[in-house]
C-alpha cells in the first residue's frame, strides 16, 4: 500500500533552516544536495512506513513516533485514517538530543510534493 507522504510547518521550516545554514557554511550546491538527500530518504516510506525505529524519547505522546537517520534525524508517524506519512521534524542529531521533547508535534500538513517539486524542478533554491 502507498501512503502519502506529508510535512508539516516545522518540518519544513527545519529542512529550511539546513538549507540556509549549509548555504552560509558550505555552498549552495552543497545544501541543495543535502535537502534533496534527506526528501529522497523520506519517499521509501511510502511503501515500507514503519522501517523507522521507534523514537523512545517521544514514547509519551498519544502517537507512535518513529524516525530515520539521514545524516539528520526525521522524525515521523504514520497516521493510518488519512493514509499518510507525517514528517514532523528534521532534527540535527549533533544538537542536544533532549530538545527534540520541545519541538512542535503539531500536524500541520503540507505535501511533500511542494517540497519535491521545489527542489527538483529549480536550478536555484531561494528561501524567503
Amino acid at each position: 500500500m502507498d501512503l502519502k507522504i506529508f510535512w508539516t510547518d516545522f518540518a519544513k521550516a527545519e529542512l529550511r533552516k539546513i538549507f540556509i545554514y549549509l548555504k552560509e557554511h558550505a555552498s549552495n550546491r552543497v545544501a541543495k544536495n543535502e535537502n534533496r538527500k534527506i526528501v529522497l530518504a523520506t519517499l521509501r516510506l511510502r511503501t515500507q512506513p514503519e522501517i523507522g525505529q521507534i523514537e523512545p524519547r517521544l514514547k509519551n505522546r498519544t502517537k507512535e513516533f518513529r524516525y530515520l537517520v539521514h545524516q539528520k534525524k526525521i522524525i515521523y508517524w504514520v497516521n493510518t485514517k488519512k493514509k499518510q506519512i507525517e514528517i514532523i521534524d528534521v532534527f540535527d542529531t549533533q544538537q542536544y538530543p533532549d530538545k527534540i521533547k520541545k519541538n512542535q508535534v503539531k500536524p500541520i500538513i503540507t505535501t511533500c510534493s511542494l517540497i519535491a517539486k521545489h527542489f527538483f524542478e529549480h536550478t536555484r533554491i531561494t528561501y524567503p
